[in-house]
């Protein structure tokens, strides 16, 4: 397949991916290359995670952060050394090309970063993730996205909505890549207090999920190696749902079973791109810090970076792998992955 110039091999398109929809990995890919240009409006220049399904839907999964060797040398990466001294290489995506090879490693879902390289220690978008548990309605997930709207608007944030593209939604700020991730989330949890306070009887900020009544305003993904499914990326669920950007209009009535990768292509003919100008006019969040009465942030992330022992030597690696501890997350729970 020629993709932005590219031969990108696509190995086994025939192959089922979603059983329920008669759709295959090869759909998948053509998806990614037809919606290459939104796409990668959130996924450019972002270390990306690979969750890789490569028997489709149905079938196991498993994490990869490290990029697959060999790969194509167009391919760009990032190198991202942890504070415990681990060292990982993440593929970065720049083109069709890159989405289409990520895709076809059975990588149903593009999960990227919240910042790009090189400031990839800082986030260039704040994230409010409505994260419901069971028994809680969607209705619910609507009724609070209109009071993450009112907040984020009384503060002089920008906010675009997006389905999760599974149970929950996601409402995003694009901010200045100014200020480090612990800060960033320190915000948002006062913006999460706020929200689930005028709203007490179905949202919550309590981090325990036994412990939680009502939809979790999660701010905790605005965190150092988090990500998230992208705008337009599709998920892992029997009817191929895309995780779709939304009119602030639209929120209160929306259905997220109505965005799928047989419809997305048609809604963007029809509405077009509706995050095309996100990252035109980010925001700092240095004010909003004074206006919520906070302690003032801490610029410098080293300041926050706890220090760690010196790093691993390789035999103490091997002796980690070999007990077991290093071993990937293969995929055994079937439950629906996390909004």
């Amino acid at each position: 397949m020629l993709v932005s110039g590219r031969e990108v091999s696509v190995t086994n398109p025939d192959k089922m991916f979603f059983p329920q929809r008669g759709l295959t990995k090869g759909d998948l890919v053509q998806y990614y290359v037809d919606v290459a240009p939104m796409t990668l409006n959130h996924v450019q220049r972002r270390p990306m995670q690979m969750k890789r399904y490569p028997n489709g839907v149905d079938g196991d999964f498993f994490y990869q952060k490290r990029v697959p060797s060999p790969h194509p040398e167009w391919l760009e990466t990032v190198r991202i050394q942890y504070p415990s001294g681990n060292v990982a290489d993440f593929p970065v995506v720049t083109d069709g090309a890159g989405l289409a090879w990520i895709a076809n490693l059975g990588c149903i879902e593009m999960h990227t970063w919240h910042s790009r390289v090189p400031e990839f220690a800082k986030p260039d978008y704040m994230l409010i993730d409505l994260d419901p548990s069971e028994g809680n309605p969607w209705e619910h997930v609507r009724e609070i996205a209109m009071v993450v709207k009112d907040v984020l608007d009384e503060l002089g944030l920008p906010s675009y909505p997006k389905t999760s593209g599974v149970s929950g939604m996601h409402i995003l700020t694009p901010i200045v890549a100014e200020v480090p991730f612990p800060e960033v989330r320190r915000l948002a949890k006062a913006i999460a207090v706020l929200v689930a306070g005028r709203v007490p009887k179905i949202a919550t900020t309590t981090w325990v999920v036994k412990d939680r009544s009502g939809v979790f305003v999660d701010y905790g993904q605005n965190a150092f190696d988090r990500t998230i499914a992208s705008a337009y990326s599709i998920r892992p669920m029997p009817d191929a749902r895309a995780s779709a950007p939304l009119r602030w209009d639209e929120v209160p009535d929306v259905d997220p079973g109505k965005f799928t990768l047989e419809t997305m292509r048609e809604r963007i003919a029809k509405l077009g791109d509706l995050t095309a100008d996100i990252w035109s006019h980010p925001v700092s969040l240095l004010p909003v810090f004074k206006a919520l009465k906070l302690k003032d942030p801490v610029l410098d992330d080293r300041v926050l970076v706890r220090p760690t022992r010196r790093p691993w030597t390789e035999e103490e690696q091997r002796a980690w792998r070999a007990s077991g501890a290093g071993r990937w997350n293969r995929g055994g729970e079937r439950r629906p992955p996390k909004a």
